[in-house]
């Protein structure tokens, strides 16, 4: 009882500030982080009625299937874009770009962290700054999809953006597993070649063979249904089915394997869209159904923003700094390499703010770095990140893509009136 009126107050909450969002012209996903705040356990979940809000971070992250779920549909949609056709126009830009920004971003952020580290050795070390050096490298899909969704947003620098953001996963998995093994080295004294190299390779490669046989499992079942609601529910099946199957792991002669859901559920949807002739209509249901999935990620992510970071000052300085550098790493990474790839001025311009959004796949390195002898500090400056670029992010991406041209002007156009006209 309690779980479901904390969910259904979610959800309403989050639409409602959505309305007041767009009068102040904020992108809804910020509403719904904001609402997620309100009724996290800081504020009203802080009362204690059971139901009304979420009372603990345990009771939140008692949350995560919903999470992971969602997740895997954002994943799934975006493989969408990696159609044969749109690959052949930019696939080579966008993977030098993914990989390039990615790297610069990580190298200034260690550049400054260790320039840190000797202005300060008490307050961080080494191997903490290079792991968030590596964590930084990481972007947040789900925002940025779900402001080119709900803004419509399309266009050269909205088509690149989603193919970035998806190849900044795996490369985001190779840096921070390399710079993380570095980081033990560095405490340990011994380097484990296969913790640095080996494993996220075989996660990456893993996660890209397991999502191609499910996508191709998905075309070949959706020949045998021909109405529309059961292609659907068949579709959806196999997303959840592929985020079961990517929380596998086990262990093989020493070596860890593990997958990444969001490669898994990509690749799923790379394949799919390639191969089967309705995809697109079948992906458009597939939006309007997960929806409310989608609300219920941001507000949940909302309430799990730690507020209890801000009562420590050299964890707030430290998470400005390093804000600072990952927004710097970020523009100029992204700068450079679109004008390395000859891309359009308002690519060039404009990319590398459309990457600053950091959520979901951060927290998940920064957890994995509290092993670290002050990882500590890790959790908490990238905590402290996440609830910055969370909250600024989404305007920051809506604007740069309006600048870009790929955001018609609100108040001037409508989804309904357009539909219509997509109809005629």
């Amino acid at each position: 009882m309690q779980l479901l009126i904390s969910l259904a107050l979610a959800m309403i909450g989050g639409l409602l500030l959505s309305r007041l969002a767009k009068v102040l012209k904020l992108p809804a996903v910020t509403a719904y982080l904001v609402a997620g705040l309100i009724l996290g356990p800081f504020f009203l979940g802080a009362i204690g009625i059971p139901g009304f809000g979420f009372n603990s971070l345990e009771q939140v992250e008692g949350m995560k299937l919903i999470t992971q779920l969602a997740l895997g549909f954002i994943a799934f949609t975006i493989g969408n874009e990696f159609r044969l056709s749109q690959l052949k126009v930019m696939g080579k830009s966008a993977i030098t770009i993914g990989i390039l920004q990615a790297v610069i971003t990580t190298v200034v952020v260690d550049i400054v962290l260790i320039l840190l580290h000797f202005a300060m050795p008490e307050l961080l070390s080494i191997p903490a700054a290079i792991t968030l050096g590596a964590i930084a490298s990481a972007t947040a899909p789900a925002a940025t999809l779900m402001v080119v969704k709900q803004y419509k947003a399309d266009g050269p620098l909205t088509k690149l953006l989603l193919l970035v953001v998806a190849i900044d996963d795996a490369v985001g998995l190779v840096l921070f597993s390399a710079s993380f093994g570095i980081a033990n080295a560095l405490e340990s004294g011994a380097i484990s070649v296969v913790g640095v190299v080996l494993e996220p390779v075989i996660e990456i490669v893993a996660s890209l063979i397991l999502g191609a046989v499910c996508g191709f499992l998905l075309n070949w079942i959706e020949i045998f249904f021909h109405s529309r609601s059961k292609r659907l529910a068949i579709s959806v099946a196999f997303v959840m089915l592929t985020v079961g199957l990517s929380m596998i792991k086990f262990e093989v002669g020493g070596i860890h394997v593990g997958f990444s859901l969001l490669l898994v559920c990509m690749m799923t949807g790379t394949i799919f869209c390639n191969f089967c002739e309705t995809s697109e209509e079948l992906m458009d249901r597939i939006d309007r159904w997960t929806a409310p999935i989608n609300i219920l990620f941001f507000v949940i992510s909302g309430a799990e923003l730690d507020l209890n970071i801000l009562k420590n000052p050299m964890v707030v300085l430290v998470g400005v700094i390093y804000i600072i550098a990952r927004s710097a790493g970020k523009y100029f990474g992204a700068f450079g390499s679109c004008k390395l790839c000859k891309c359009d001025k308002h690519i060039t311009n404009h990319l590398g703010v459309t990457l600053l959004p950091q959520a979901g796949v951060a927290l998940g390195m920064a957890i994995t770095a509290a092993e670290l002898s002050d990882g500590g500090i890790v959790r908490s400056v990238v905590l402290f990140a996440v609830l910055v670029y969370e909250l600024v992010g989404p305007a920051l991406t809506k604007r740069s893509l309006m600048a870009a041209g790929e955001i018609k002007p609100e108040g001037k156009t409508s989804a309904r009136n357009l539909n219509e006209a997509k109809a005629k």
